[in-house]
Formats: structure tokens, sequence, C-alpha cells
């Protein structure tokens, strides 16, 4: 019998290497592709935006999440500085890691690094159709600002833009 994967088991390093940014535009592709129907516009809008944070890139404000197990890589946080606000990004991980609190987890993190690094706010963007990741981001206290009709992603739906602002 298989034991149950446990969040113990996700290592969780913070050090970009080379090569991170691909395999995040490739989970993004192939994943949503799969689950969602997203087409190359969708991974085009992700290598673009990856393109901006690697050229912007410094260790000193923005902080990586790239979890792994058994030396595999399975998800990604990134938090991208804006001036005085930050940015979450890149917020993805394997289905089968689903369940075990690793969404939590690196939200957890995502708010602890903005209040190491003295961020008051911070944003995001996602789509109507990441219910289970909008239950989280309300949860931290995000709250919906802004709503655009997108044809970007090669099918129509509705990006949402959140914000937070910490009281604390």
């Amino acid at each position: 019998m298989d034991t149950p994967l446990t969040l113990n088991d996700i290592k969780l390093r913070t050090r970009l290497l080379p090569g991170d940014l691909g395999y995040i535009a490739y989970i993004h592709g192939k994943q949503y592709a799969q689950e969602l129907g997203y087409g190359l516009n969708f991974e085009v809008y992700v290598l673009e935006g990856l393109q901006e944070f690697a050229r912007h890139y410094n260790p000193a404000k923005d902080r990586v999440w790239i979890c792994e197990h058994n030396d595999k890589i399975i998800g990604f946080l990134i938090g991208f500085h804006r001036g005085e606000t930050v940015q979450l990004r890149y917020f993805i991980f394997l289905p089968e890691y689903r369940g075990i609190g690793l969404g939590k987890k690196l939200m957890d993190e995502f708010m602890a690094y903005m209040r190491e690094m003295g961020y008051k706010e911070a944003y995001l963007w996602t789509t109507n159709e990441q219910q289970p990741a909008i239950a989280l981001y309300t949860k931290y206290g995000f709250r919906l600002v802004e709503e655009k009709i997108s044809h970007s992603f090669d099918k129509a739906l509705m990006e949402l833009r959140y914000d937070l602002v910490l009281t604390d």
C-alpha cells in the first residue's frame, strides 16, 4: 500500500535556478489546456509575463517558491515587486498535489514574505474559472476590485483582479 502524500513530503525552494521559468510556462500551458481548454495564446500570455519577471527579477524584493517532491518540480508561486506593492503570480501546482494543504502553505509563505518585506498591498489576476483558488484568496483577505471580459486565452471568460491591503 502506498503511503498517503503529506505536506511534509514537499520541499519549498526559494532560490530561482536556470530552467525554472521555462517549467512555469510548461506547467501552465499544459495543465490549463487539459483542465480548462486554454489555447496557445494563454501560454504566450504566461511567457510574456515571465519575460518581464526575468528582466526585473530582484532577489532582494521578489520571492519565488518552487515546490519539489522527490526532486521533481510540482508547483510554483511568485511574489513580484511592483513599486510599493507586490503581485502574486504563477500560483499553480500539479493536480495530484491538491487537497494536502499546499495552497494554504504557499499563501502563508506569501503573507509572511509581504510582512517581512514591508509590503502593505498586493494584487493578483485570475479568471472566473478558478473558483477553488478564489476561495483561498478571499480567505486571506483579497477582495475583488475589477472584472473584464477576455478572449486572450482562446476562449471567452472573465478576468478578475483581486487586491489585498494589510492592516496589521
